[in-house]
């Protein structure tokens, strides 16, 4: 059974859930496009995220965010759309995500990303300072927005790949 091409998916969650890693083995699997908004806005911008961030700040970014999100409204559907973590944070962009799409959270607990995160230096939030503490204050903060953002919420952490692609294929069918 062809999965269905009239929506979109988004991926949303913390840092280092696998929102980019399962999007692009998800798309691949389904045979829908992927697209990163972190991605598009580095290549609107001509600059990486962290240089984005180092040369014209954390507002700008998240401007950009929105605006990414509201442009792919207007796009045609049948893509998996994996975003940056903090775009749900900023006032009305959860709607903007319910409006592109089903809304997916890759949740994961403070170890697991602790694991894939450590040693990770091109993200500007996580620079400097004590890597568990910045994952713990941002999840209490985050997290209650993800699952309210969230059309499903994946708990990721003894997920294989693979399992969380399933899941996905389940919602497309």
């Amino acid at each position: 059974m062809k999965p269905d091409k009239n929506r979109n998916i988004i991926l949303i969650g913390y840092m280092g859930s696998g929102k980019s890693t399962v999007g692009r083995k998800a798309a691949k699997a389904v045979e829908y496009n992927f697209l990163d908004t972190d991605a598009l806005i580095e290549k609107e911008e001509g600059v990486t995220i962290s240089k984005l961030f180092e040369e014209k700040g954390e507002q700008y970014f998240r401007e950009k965010e929105t605006e990414t999100i509201r442009k792919l409204i207007a796009e045609p559907k049948g893509n998996i759309i994996a975003t940056g973590g903090g775009l749900p944070m900023k006032e009305g962009n959860a709607e903007l995500l319910k409006e592109l799409g089903t809304v997916i959270y890759l949740k994961a607990e403070t170890d697991t990303l602790m694991k894939r995160l450590s040693g990770d230096t091109a993200r500007p939030l996580l620079k400097n300072g004590d890597l568990r503490e910045k994952i713990e204050t941002m999840l209490a903060i985050r997290g209650p927005v993800y699952e309210a953002t969230a059309d499903l919420v994946l708990q990721t952490d003894n997920m294989s790949f693979y399992e969380i692609i399933c899941q996905i294929e389940k919602l497309l069918k």
